[in-house]
C-alpha cells in the first residue's frame, strides 16, 4: 500500500532501518541555536533534502565526502547553477556533518566549480535616481530613498525600528545586518520631515491597537522570552509596519509585522519602467548607485566601506572599476589635454 504523499517526501530512512530520526529537525535547532536568519535555515533545510534525495534517500550518516563531492559537482555540471548557489548548498552540506551529525569534514577538494561571472553592478545616474524617486509617492518614496540615499539593503530598510531612528544625530542604526553585525549610517536629510509625519501615522494606529490590545511587533531571537513587555513598546514597534496585522495560527497571538520587501521591490520595478530607463535596475541597484556617487564626490573609500558594512574593503573596490578609473583611481592622461 503507498504511503501519503505528505510521508514520502518528508520522510528519511535510518540507516538501521529504524524509524526516521528528526534530523531536520535538530538542523532547524542547530542554526536557531547560531541565530541564524530564517532565510538561511530554509535555504540550509533546503539544500540537505536534495542532497539526500539525490542520493536514493540515503541516511548522511551512510555518506560522506564522496557524496557530498559528486552532489556539488552535479550543480555545476548538469544544472550548471551560479557560483553563488554551488557555495551555499556546500556550505549546508558542512554545515550538517560538522555542526549536526558531528563528523569531520574538511572543505571538499576536487570540486568542479560553477564559474563566477564577472559582472559590474548596475549603477544608475543621479537624473536615473531622481527619475525614480519621481514615480513613488509617501511611505515608499521615504523608503526607496533610504535605500539610496543611506545606502541600506532592502531588508535592512523594512527592519527599521522606532529605536534606530536617531533624528537629533541624523543618523541610522542597522542591527544585525549581513554578517550579524551592527553598523551607522546618516539619515538623509531630504527623509527628515516625510518620516517624522509618517512616523505620527504610525503612533496614531499604535495607541489604537494598543487599546485593543493589538499590538505586539515580532521580536529578533529569544528577546520576547527575555524582554516580555518590549513587543508592546513604541520603542520596537517598526517604522514601516505591514498595513494588516497578523496572526500566529499556533497560539491565535495578533502581532504586527513590517512591511513586506515584495512591496517595495514591485514599486522600484514599476518606477524604472515608467522612468524608461533601459537598465536592468532593481532595489540593490539603488545601494550601488549611493557607494557611487560617494566616490565621485570624492569621499574616502574606507568611509564608504563603513557606510555599507562591508567586511572586506575588496567588495567595495568594484566601485572603483564602475567610475571607469581603475582600482588606484588613476584617470587617462588623454583627459587632461
Amino acid at each position: 500500500m503507498s504511503r501519503p504523499s505528505s510521508q514520502r517526501n518528508n520522510e528519511i530512512p535510518h540507516p538501521a532501518g529504524r524509524s526516521k530520526p528528526r534530523l531536520l529537525d535538530s538542523v532547524r535547532h542547530a542554526i536557531r541555536a547560531r541565530h541564524y536568519s530564517r532565510r538561511t535555515e530554509d535555504a540550509y533545510v533546503s539544500w540537505i533534502k536534495r542532497f539526500i534525495f539525490f542520493h536514493g534517500k540515503r541516511h548522511p550518516n551512510e555518506m560522506g565526502e564522496d557524496e557530498i563531492r559528486s552532489f556539488v559537482t552535479d550543480l555545476a555540471v548538469r544544472r550548471r547553477v551560479s557560483a553563488s548557489t554551488q557555495n551555499q548548498a556546500l556550505s549546508a552540506l558542512l554545515f550538517l556533518y560538522r555542526e549536526v551529525l558531528q563528523q569531520k569534514i574538511e572543505w571538499i577538494d576536487n570540486v568542479i566549480r560553477a564559474k563566477r561571472p564577472s559582472r559590474l553592478p548596475v549603477v544608475l545616474s543621479r537624473g536615473e535616481v531622481r527619475s525614480v524617486l519621481e514615480q513613488v509617492k509617501g511611505t515608499k518614496w521615504i523608503m526607496v530613498s533610504l535605500l539610496y540615499g543611506a545606502g541600506l539593503r532592502l531588508l535592512e530598510c523594512a527592519r527599521l525600528r522606532i529605536k534606530d531612528l536617531d533624528f537629533e544625530r541624523s543618523q541610522i542604526v542597522i542591527r544585525a545586518g549581513k554578517g550579524r553585525k551592527d553598523r551607522l549610517t546618516m539619515m538623509p536629510m531630504a527623509t527628515k520631515e516625510p518620516l517624522i509625519s509618517h512616523l505620527k501615522e504610525v503612533k496614531e494606529r499604535y495607541n489604537h491597537n494598543l487599546k485593543l490590545g493589538y499590538v505586539r511587533a515580532t521580536m529578533p531571537n529569544a528577546l520576547d522570552r527575555k524582554y516580555p513587555n518590549a513587543a508592546t513598546e513604541w520603542a520596537w514597534q517598526y517604522a514601516f509596519p505591514a498595513t494588516r496585522l497578523t496572526v500566529n495560527r499556533a497560539t491565535g497571538q495578533v502581532f504586527q509585522h513590517h512591511l513586506h520587501e515584495s512591496v517595495i521591490q514591485r514599486a522600484v520595478k514599476e518606477a524604472v519602467r515608467r522612468s524608461k530607463i533601459p537598465k536592468h535596475a532593481t532595489c540593490h541597484s539603488l545601494r550601488h548607485s549611493f557607494a557611487t556617487h560617494l566616490l565621485e564626490d570624492g569621499y574616502d573609500i574606507r568611509t564608504v566601506q563603513e557606510l555599507l558594512g562591508h567586511k572586506d574593503i575588496n567588495t567595495t573596490m568594484i566601485y572603483t572599476h564602475v567610475l571607469n578609473r581603475g582600482g588606484m583611481g588613476v584617470r587617462s592622461p588623454v583627459d587632461r589635454l
